[in-house]
């Protein structure tokens, strides 16, 4: 069982930047050669890390980063709210560096002080799929899941028990 007493919050950077080279040279080696059992074995810490962890404890996620919302977030969003998928552009989002839609601002203007997001319902995939710990084709974003190992206390235990594994 991993032990999902650490990384409290406040540690997870600090953390995260020691293990970082560390990381990437495992993360490098899965990039090369892809275990057969990786998907399989990243799916089975990830219901053990959530089996402890509780992201309505933490929500650093939304607290920092942004979600990229492609078109059909936002018409699922715009929906939601009840109006047009231009004024949620207008009202919520920018194009970043990388062409993205992201928010304006973190933490997420949805996100409430008890950490419940008030369109869950209809939250951008990037946020019902995040820290991505369970998908399949783990491989294709390990690069991700290195910047996660900053954010998301889970993506950190993933990513430490891996080191065990492989």
């Amino acid at each position: 069982m991993i032990n999902m007493l650490e990384p409290s919050l406040d540690k997870l950077p600090g953390l995260a930047r020691k293990a970082k080279a560390k990381n990437q040279k495992l993360l490098a080696k899965l990039k090369r050669k892809k275990p057969k059992d990786l998907d399989s074995v990243v799916s089975d810490l990830h219901e053990q890390v959530f089996e402890e962890i509780d992201c309505l404890e933490c929500a650093n996620c939304c607290k920092t980063t942004s979600p990229t919302f492609y078109n059909r977030d936002i018409e699922r969003l715009a929906k939601h709210l009840k109006i047009t998928a231009t004024e949620f552009i207008e009202q919520h989002l920018h194009i970043d560096e990388d062409q993205d839609y992201v928010l304006n601002h973190a933490p997420c203007p949805f996100l409430g002080t008890d950490h419940y997001c008030s369109v869950y319902d209809a939250r951008p995939d990037a946020c019902r799929q995040y820290p991505h710990t369970n998908r399949r084709k783990f491989h294709q974003i390990l690069d991700l899941t290195l910047k996660n190992t900053f954010i998301c206390p889970a993506a950190y235990k993933v990513v430490k028990a891996l080191q065990d594994i492989y």
